[in-house]
């Protein structure tokens, strides 16, 4: 891809696992560039686990250099403890994206999910499917790493959408 490409970042936050997924835009052509997923120390304290993703997010854009974030929003389930847990390292995950100096945009899970399956409601496998079809060099193994590309696709069908309608 040429120079005018943007480099999104979609980040799928957890306390045990941070799925990132990397893709290059170019007008409405989606390219996989990287994912992967950053896993916590669960023998480490709360605050030293949020430590650690701070320091993996930091790192790897960093090392990546994306032009844009995009993470997706807490699912709040019936556990408040797991849920304030998520919250956290939801929190560390924006803070660092932002601290780097990128925009950051937020996404519902179901938003999430229509955009890249055509259902709010899709299953995680068909999330995985529809990643792997729209960008079918992805070399995701995880679903956290699948999630979090269909955060950056999410976000690259909705930036361009708003670029249509400032325009």
């Amino acid at each position: 891809m040429n120079a005018r490409a943007i480099r999104i970042i979609g980040i799928d936050p957890g306390l045990r696992h941070v799925g990132w997924g990397l893709i290059e835009v170019e007008g409405s052509r989606l390219a996989y560039v990287a994912c992967g997923s950053i896993a916590t120390n669960s023998g480490l304290s709360l605050a030293e686990r949020l430590a650690q993703i701070h320091r993996a997010l930091t790192a790897l854009i960093e090392e990546r250099r994306p032009d844009e974030a995009a993470v997706e929003e807490t699912f709040v389930n019936r556990d408040p403890q797991s849920a304030l847990k998520l919250g956290q390292a939801r929190g560390v995950a924006l803070a660092s994206l932002a601290l780097t100096g990128l925009p950051v945009a937020e996404y519902a899970a179901n938003l999430i999910k229509k955009t890249v399956v055509g259902v709010g409601h899709a299953e995680k496998r068909q999330v995985a499917m529809m990643v792997r079809m729209l960008l079918p060099a992805s070399t995701a193994s995880t679903s956290d790493a699948a999630d979090a590309l269909a955060v950056a696709i999410c976000h690259a069908q909705h930036r361009a959408a708003r670029a249509r309608g400032a325009a």
